[in-house]
């Protein structure tokens, strides 16, 4: 995914229509060069037509050219609001799905009271996720999930790995030895049933469609489409079988969509796509303007979050803990177990309080293979090579770019470049000073962890082109920004007709 989405995609109206001859025979074959051409010239495809074109890709019935040309048509030309729904329902559908609330899973019996208006009735636990679009030390889900969990929602959570400059749940959680993350949908479901949360990858039989249209997109230059992103992830996590969603779109220096109209648009957009296919959902804009909390990589990004579900408090740490329980308290509120998003929060900051929260995630690393033996284990982190890099200037840390330093730890050996590469669990970057911290020169500014000492110079070299110095304080930029309600959702998209 690149850093920003085109403009002319962004203003394209999302209603526009333009009809297939009323002379074409009702039930007249379908061909993807017919549907190719008639995207190019601006048509709006059916549902009919689309659920053609994603059993094509998910069989590979139809050739992987005539998709990457109807991909680069639909990039061109933009997707109508019922073309963006009609692929995310057909992705969703294209394998196997979970449904958390069938006959005998053990999720879906007795009667429940206090659900979320017209969510899970007669269902003894409502199903919510929380999915991120992507940041620097974006480690909210290892709190999010066993808080919500613990307060009385199932979070079944599919999550994805390390590309680009972001770095991956799957790959922080198999930091943990024995951490299975490539579950069944049954194995999924036993967990879920024991400890009412699991993290897991997207299974060869989940939503098969997307995994080939994605691999083109991002092979073809036509990733950046709105539409096409939010029916990316939606068709994911819809196929998770989830009565409600919250979404933390991020916004600045490090998130994919740098513009904040960008970013807006493709909250709203997801926001009513997401409810137009049943399931409730809010989208928060967060900033991503410097790494959030203090520890970016894969097994300190864990350390630090089990810190917090311990109860202790940092103030290097301090937005990570109250974005998670923004987040969760969103999460506990559309699971009906809180009236408001507000009571949601003092739910889920109870739950850090008794331990419920901790307890929760250590079941399900148990649950899932891992050994939770070396959460208590401080000489677990080896890592290959040590840096710590000083402040150069005295002054305030005036602004971060915070896809530099996300590459800068990638590079330590933290992530990947292409699918497949092995990472280092214990590479990854320990930021000592914040955005707005006052420093001195010579002070520690940040720790490097790489897989070797050869690793360190290029990391700390985009550290210090990252990372600028002024003599005032920066205006402080709020956690949470903006909150899309499907009313508010609704709202913008209707600004861009």
């Amino acid at each position: 995914m690149t850093d920003s989405i085109d403009a002319s995609l962004v203003h394209a109206p999302i209603h526009a229509s333009v009809h297939a001859s009323v002379h074409a025979p009702i039930h007249a074959p379908l061909h993807a060069i017919d549907l190719i051409r008639k995207k190019r010239d601006r048509g709006t495809l059916t549902e009919a037509e689309i659920r053609f074109l994603v059993a094509g890709a998910a069989s590979e019935t139809i050739p992987p050219e005539q998709l990457a040309a109807w991909l680069m048509a639909a990039w061109l030309n933009g997707l109508a609001a019922e073309e963006i729904r009609a692929l995310t329902v057909a992705m969703r559908d294209s394998g196997v799905k979970f449904d958390p609330h069938r006959p005998g899973s053990g999720l879906g019996t007795g009667l429940g009271t206090g659900l979320g208006a017209g969510l899970g009735k007669g269902l003894s636990k409502v199903a919510v996720d929380k999915h991120s679009t992507g940041g620097v030390g974006d480690k909210t889900s290892f709190l999010v999930a066993p808080l919500a969990a613990a307060c009385g929602v199932v979070v079944p959570m599919i999550s994805g790995r390390a590309l680009g400059h972001t770095g991956g749940t799957l790959d922080k959680l198999e930091a943990i030895p024995g951490y299975r993350t490539a579950l069944s949908l049954e194995e999924f479901e036993a967990v879920l049933v024991k400890c009412g949360a699991s993290i897991v990858s997207q299974t060869p039989a989940l939503v098969p469609a997307d995994r080939v249209l994605y691999a083109l997109r991002d092979r073809t230059g036509t990733v950046e489409s709105p539409g096409l992103i939010c029916a990316s992830i939606l068709s994911k996590k819809l196929a998770a079988g989830l009565d409600a969603l919250v979404l933390d779109v991020k916004t600045g220096s490090g998130a994919f969509m740098r513009k904040r109209e960008d970013a807006e648009y493709l909250a709203a957009l997801m926001v009513t796509t997401a409810e137009a296919a049943g399931t409730r959902t809010v989208a928060l804009m967060t900033d991503m303007s410097q790494p959030l909390g203090a520890k970016a990589g894969n097994w300190i990004e864990l350390v630090e979050s089990v810190e917090l579900l311990r109860g202790e408090r940092k103030a290097e740490s301090e937005d990570l803990r109250e974005l998670s329980l923004i987040l969760a308290g969103w999460m506990v509120y559309l699971g009906g177990q809180a009236e408001s998003p507000e009571a949601g929060y003092a739910r889920a900051e109870a739950a850090i309080v008794d331990g419920s929260g901790l307890r929760v995630l250590m079941e399900m690393i148990a649950a899932q293979g891992g050994d939770v033996a070396v959460l208590d284990d401080p000489d677990f982190h080896k890592p290959g090579a040590t840096l710590v890099v000083e402040a150069w200037e005295t002054g305030y840390v005036a602004a971060m770019d915070t896809t530099m330093l996300g590459w800068a730890v990638q590079r330590l050996g933290a992530g990947r470049e292409k699918a497949g590469e092995p990472v280092d669990a214990h590479a990854g970057i320990h930021f000592h000073a914040r955005r707005g911290s006052f420093v001195e020169t010579g002070q520690p500014l940040a720790t490097l962890y790489a897989t070797t000492e050869s690793m360190l110079a290029e990391p700390g070299s985009l550290l210090r082109r990252a990372i600028v110095f002024s003599e005032t304080a920066p205006a402080p930029v709020p956690l949470v920004s903006r909150v899309f309600t499907l009313a508010e959702a609704e709202a913008l998209l209707h600004q861009h007709l």
